[in-house]
Parts: C-alpha cells; sequence; structure tokens
C-alpha cells in the first residue's frame, strides 16, 4: 500500500506513509484546538459559566457530551483488547448492560440531580453530599475518593493515546509522545474554553469517532475479504472467541450489570447533568443512548476478534493497541490518519470533561469551601481551576509513563469503585430516612471492599471472589446499600429543615 504515497525523491516509502498518517492526525487536533476557542467567543466571563456553562446546553449537545465522555479509550481500545483475548463475550458484559442501566440511571438519578442542582444552584456532587447530610466531614472524604477513582479513569485515556500513535507510526514515534500531545491538546481548550469549550468539543468528537469506527469496520472487514469468510477463519482457528460458554459464566455476566451503576457517581456526568437548560432535554439521551452503545461498541468488539487473524500471539499489554494495528496494517495511509484521528477523539471527549470536573471540585469544595468563599472573584476562581486542570493533566502522564496494564482491567477496577458509591447518591436523592451515619458507613465499606479485592486481584485478569466468577463489584454495591441501610436506621433522621429543602413539592 505504501506504492500509492506520492513522496519527493530520495524519500523512504515507510517514512512517506508515515508522515501522511501524522500529517492527518495533526490536522485533527489543530481542528479541534479551533472548536475549543471559538466557543470561548461566548465565554461571558463568571465561574458558573466556565463550571457549567452557565446551565444552558440543549438536547443534541448534551447527549453528545454526556455519550463522549463516556465513551472513552476504554470502550475502543479496551474493549477490542478484550475481545482479542476472550471473544465476542466482552460485548454483553459492558455494552448490553449499560445500554440499559446507565439511561435509566439518566432517567432517574440524572434528571433529579439536575432539578436539586438548579433550585439549590450546586455545582458538583459533592457540595449537594456535604449539605444533604449536614457533613464537611463526609464531603471531604466523598473529594479524596472521588479523585482517587477518577485517576486510573484519566489513566485509560492517555495510555490510550500513547499507543496508538506509536503502533499507527509503526514505532517511529515513542508512546510518550502521544500522551504528551494529547495532554497538551486537552489542557488548551479546557483551560481556556471551560464547560461550553469541553460540550462543544465533545459533541464534535463524538461524531467523528462514531463515524470512523463504523469506516474502521467496514473498511478493515473488506481488507480481510468480507466479514463472512473473515470469521470463518476465526470458527477454524479459535472457535472459543465466538462462543459465550468457557470464556464467561452466566454468574460473570450478572456481576457486571452492576458496572454500568458506576454513571450515576461519575463527577464529570453529574457535572454535565446540571448543565441542561430543561428538564426535557433529557429525553433524547435517554431514548438514542443504547443505539449510540451500539454503534461503538459492536465494530470494536468485532474488530479485537478479528485481529487473531493477522496478529495471533499478543501479549495482554500489546492486546491494549490490536485496532490500531488493524488500521495500521490494512487501510491506507490518508484513511489510517483518519482512523487514528477517530481513536484519539473518543480519547479527549472523556478526559477533557473528567480533568474539568476535577478542577471543579477542587475550587469549589476545598478552595471555597474551606475558608475563601466570600474573599475570591469569578476570575480567580476560574483561575485556580486552571491551575489544577493543568496539575491533574500533568501527574496523569507522568503516571502513564510507568503504568503497564490492560486497559479494560482498569477501567474495570475504577469502574468498580464508582459504582460501589452508588447507594449513597440513591440514598440522598430518594430516601428521607437516610441519615450521614449511613453515608459514611457506606463509603468506608467501599474503601475497605475496593483496596482488598484490588490488591487480591490486581494483575489477574480472570479475577472473581473466590474464583466462583461473582466479581467484585457484585459484592462492594451490595455490601455498600447494606451499610447505607444499617447506619440509617441506627442513628437520627436529618432535621425538618433539611427535609423541607431537599424534598420539596
Amino acid at each position: 500500500r505504501r506504492k500509492h504515497c506520492l513522496k519527493p525523491p530520495g524519500l523512504r516509502p515507510d517514512v512517506c506513509g508515515i508522515t501522511m498518517t501524522l500529517a492527518v492526525i495533526a490536522s485533527y487536533m489543530a481542528l479541534v484546538l479551533m472548536v475549543g476557542v471559538l466557543s470561548h467567543r461566548l465565554f461571558r466571563g463568571t465561574g458558573e459559566d466556565y463550571f457549567l456553562a452557565t446551565r444552558s446546553i440543549g438536547p443534541f449537545v448534551l447527549l453528545m457530551s454526556l455519550f463522549g465522555t463516556q465513551m472513552t479509550a476504554f470502550a475502543l481500545l479496551g474493549a477490542s483488547g478484550q475481545s482479542y483475548r476472550t471473544g465476542i463475550g466482552v460485548f454483553g458484559l459492558m455494552a448490553s448492560s449499560s445500554a440499559i442501566v446507565v439511561p435509566t440511571v439518566f432517567f432517574f438519578v440524572g434528571t433529579r440531580a439536575w432539578a436539586i442542582g438548579k433550585r439549590c444552584g450546586y455545582t458538583t456532587q459533592v457540595e449537594y453530599i456535604r449539605d444533604r447530610w449536614e457533613s464537611d466531614l463526609l464531603g471531604l472524604l466523598l473529594f479524596i475518593a472521588l479523585v482517587a477513582l477518577l485517576i486510573p479513569y484519566l489513566l485509560i485515556g492517555v495510555m490510550g493515546a500513547g499507543i496508538t500513535l506509536a503502533d499507527i507510526s509503526g514505532g517511529q514515534v515513542p508512546t510518550w509522545v502521544g500522551g504528551l500531545v494529547i495532554s497538551l491538546v486537552v489542557m488548551t481548550y479546557v483551560t481556556y474554553g471551560g464547560l461550553r469549550g469541553t460540550a462543544w468539543a465533545n459533541t464534535f468528537q463524538t461524531l467523528v469517532f462514531m463515524t470512523l469506527g463504523t469506516v474502521t469496520f467496514i473498511y478493515v472487514a473488506n481488507a480481510m475479504g468480507g466479514l463472512g469468510p473473515a470469521f470463518e477463519r476465526i470458527a477454524e482457528a479459535r472457535p472459543d472467541l465466538l462462543v459465550r460458554e468457557g470464556n464467561y459464566s452466566p454468574v460473570t455476566y450478572l456481576s457486571f450489570l452492576f458496572i454500568p451503576l458506576s454513571a450515576g457517581m461519575f463527577p464529570h456526568l453529574f457535572m454535565h447533568w446540571l448543565t441542561a437548560s430543561k428538564l426535557h432535554n433529557f429525553r433524547i439521551t435517554v431514548v438514542a443512548y443504547p443505539l449510540c452503545i451500539a454503534v461503538v461498541w459492536i465494530p470494536s468488539v468485532l474488530l479485537g476478534v478479528l485481529g487473531n487473524i493477522d496478529f495471533p500471539e499478543l501479549t495482554v499489554l500489546e492486546s491494549n493497541a490490536v485496532m490500531v494495528r488493524l488500521i495500521e496494517t490494512h487501510a491506507p495511509e490518508f484513511l489510517a490518519g483518519l482512523l487514528g484521528a477517530g481513536v484519539f477523539a473518543a480519547v479527549m471527549s472523556s478526559l477533557d470533561s473528567q480533568t474539568l470536573s476535577l478542577g471543579t471540585m477542587f475550587t469549589k469544595d476545598i478552595v471555597l469551601h474551606y475558608g475563601y468563599d466570600q474573599k475570591m472573584t469569578d476570575h480567580q476562581q476560574v483561575l485556580v481551576a486552571r491551575i489544577f486542570v493543568a496539575s491533574i493533566l500533568v501527574v496523569t502522564y507522568l503516571l502513564s509513563l510507568i503504568t503497564r496494564t490492560s486497559i479494560f482491567a482498569m477501567g474495570t477496577w475504577s469502574f468498580t469503585g464508582f459504582a460501589g458509591l452508588f447507594p449513597i447518591i440513591v440514598a440522598a436523592l430518594f430516601w428521607k430516612r437516610s441519615t450521614k451515619l449511613g453515608a459514611f458507613a457506606s463509603l468506608l465499606t467501599v474503601t475497605a471492599l475496593w483496596t482488598y479485592y484490588f490488591i487480591q486481584g490486581w494483575g489477574q485478569p480472570d479475577y472473581s471472589v473466590g474464583g466462583t466468577g461473582v466479581m467484585p463489584v457484585a459484592v462492594i454495591v451490595t455490601a455498600s446499600a447494606l451499610a447505607m441501610l444499617a447506619g440509617s436506621l441506627l442513628s437520627s433522621p436529618p432535621c425538618d429543615a433539611t427535609m423541607r429543602k431537599f424534598f420539596s413539592a
């Protein structure tokens, strides 16, 4: 395929092809920056506009920003890497359950959180939880837990960028360069444009990776002789990849139903919920979300399985890049650049919202709450958030240089922790009798169990509780809910003033 490259005399064909591919990716990065910069023209100079886009986001942008910030490198690189190793059953583990559970969470939790946030002026979930149970300590501990669990999620994006650029360039560009480039691009438009810039960039990038993911699947399948013949070759060489039995037990599938509950506690999703201009705007998100899941996950999972044809002996770490390897092998240079840009779009569409949510929480829940509420102007608040966003991206990038593990495994552990905290937000929103003792008990239970299972299972791709097939997330969510129930019933209910504030007609 390199013979089609128009190159000047003396330039090696492989260098010419790589240059064209990287030029396409660089052009895409410049386009994303332009979208972020253009959104700054609407910036109103206030803290609320920087953090929540003045709660003015419409239905389509809300759908794209919520979906885009969920679909990280976990959905593209992680899912394809896991299906490469264990087959098409991966779709049932995460995609089908997410298509049902996540919209349900948006409908019940997201809409109610939006209503309370709009009425009471909240910006973060820590603000809400702290006021709901009137406990500064609870808010502080929750902030620490959310930051700790979000760091691995950020790592997924930075690592995915490095893997993509290294493999699509045939190893000519080091892994650390991709992570550095994407960190700098995200840092630029997030610190400059705030949530409005992030939402606009997410909308653009979500459309890009949904479209190019489908194009990738069609092109690679055709290059392999067609989808039918390709899967016939898989059926002959690795029939185990085309069935669930032997790879995942029914108990494991049931356990993974708990994972999508993490959407209820993601700080970046909570922040995006609050940006909606109307409650009605959630309708299109709830209806269209399952379709968006199918558009992204089906190509990713099937490409991972097909990767066994060309690359039958990849290690766990190498399988993270099986989709990129297929692109580099079968697509011409220009198309390879576009498809690589699609992977970058998926990475950036989540990395930006996650880092901005951390900057928002640090500014609102730490700096302003502990002594500076009456002393900081909107300009100073925005400056603090920008500095923290830049700091988080620097730390995440440095960690990506030393982290060597499966993207799917890292994402699963992060989601497990957030899912364990889900009973806290449900109790806060729906159970009047819940108390801060119950919230403390739930948070500490999740911390203890997650740490224990993480130590036991880290480095074991197929780890389950006692080898039973039950995933740690099922135990953690159940124990968290029971701790919330017991702690609340053993303590006094909140005062009437709190009830009137949060459960008014």
